[in-house]
């Protein structure tokens, strides 16, 4: 089985992106948000079976751990009311999918991560979310101010409401950013891959996981720029008096595999350990084309994983076995398969 660990719904049918220009229109003036549209069942198969779960099939795997458009979670945008509004109602969506598609689908949740406000509306969307529509994780947003950094960091005990719910649950996070509305930071080729890069470092100099030794995070995009610096952060582990990585940090990190060429695949999984990279493609997300060198998308990220020529051991972790592993909700509903 290939699991992928890495899918946001960026084909939502039209009604529910406009409802969404809507709602911040209305709270810009001060009213009261539109009710939502009614979206059928067709409109949600179609925006799927047409693109998600068209290019699964083709691409070989056989499931996506499936989440809202990550760039659409827009935590700056509105108040705390308006966020935990648009979080429910994402979650709700992905809720449908994975209704309409359970043997393709398993649901990841929004949070409500309005900037300044307490992190307890996110604790209770995760519950709902986790105990009510059965979802399996949550994406965090280590910056919910939108590319400017103005919170706590993912050591602070800001964070410790939400963590203490994640480890009750038995669920992990998907440490992802939003949209940037920060002109210095393109949100995918910029903002994703600092963020990636700002959580992983944030990680070395506190002690996280000393204080929630079962917290389990994802870091995506291939953990950022962190295995091209590998002994950078290696370094000033060593320097700050921490333990080496693999005991202060890596038994509650893994990486994913969104990195769209085989250089970067190959360094990848020559730096980080099998045991913490989990198969991904992002699709349809970030990167969409076709690369001209190859002819393939992109995002097919399957076939660099193929040609590295792993053991079928290895395979399976990357493929299945850890996200199994650090998924075990989803594990529990795969059962033998």
């Amino acid at each position: 089985m290939i699991i992928d660990c890495h899918g946001h719904y960026t084909t939502a049918p039209a009604e529910h992106n406009d409802w969404r220009k809507d709602q911040l229109a209305a709270f810009a003036a001060d009213g009261r948000a539109p009710d939502y549209p009614h979206i059928s069942d067709d409109e949600i198969r179609e925006s799927i079976e047409r693109n998600q779960l068209r290019l699964l099939r083709e691409r070989g795997a056989d499931m996506t751990i499936f989440s809202p458009r990550a760039s659409a979670m827009g935590h700056h945008e509105g108040d705390e009311h308006v966020s935990i509004e648009w979080s429910r109602t994402c979650n709700d969506l992905i809720a449908r999918v994975v209704g309409l598609f359970p043997d393709s689908f398993a649901g990841v949740c929004q949070l409500p991560q309005s900037p300044g406000a307490p992190v307890k509306s996110s604790v209770a969307e995760l519950e709902r979310c986790v105990l009510e529509l059965g979802f399996i994780g949550c994406n965090l947003n280590p910056d919910p101010s939108g590319g400017m950094w103005t919170g706590p960091t993912l050591t602070d005990r800001y964070w410790y409401p939400l963590f203490e719910k994640m480890v009750e649950l038995d669920v992990p996070a998907m440490v992802h950013v939003s949209s940037s509305c920060n002109p210095n930071f393109h949100f995918t080729g910029a903002h994703y891959i600092n963020a990636d890069t700002t959580a992983f470092m944030q990680l070395i100099q506190g002690d996280l996981f000393g204080d929630f030794p079962e917290l389990r995070l994802v870091i995506p995009h291939g953990g950022g720029a962190v295995p091209y610096h590998w002994g950078r952060y290696r370094g000033l582990a060593d320097m700050m008096g921490k333990p080496p990585l693999a005991e202060h940090v890596m038994q509650n990190v893994f990486f994913d595999t969104c990195v769209y060429h085989q250089p970067g695949i190959d360094l990848l999984f020559e730096v980080i350990d099998t045991g913490n990279i989990l198969f991904g493609s992002e699709m349809v997300g970030a990167v969409r084309g076709i690369d001209p060198e190859t002819g393939h998308y992109f995002d097919d990220t399957k076939r660099y994983v193929d040609a590295l020529g792993l053991t079928d051991a290895d395979q399976a972790k990357v493929y299945s076995g850890n996200a199994r592993r650090v998924y075990p909700r989803l594990d529990r509903t795969l059962g033998e398969r």
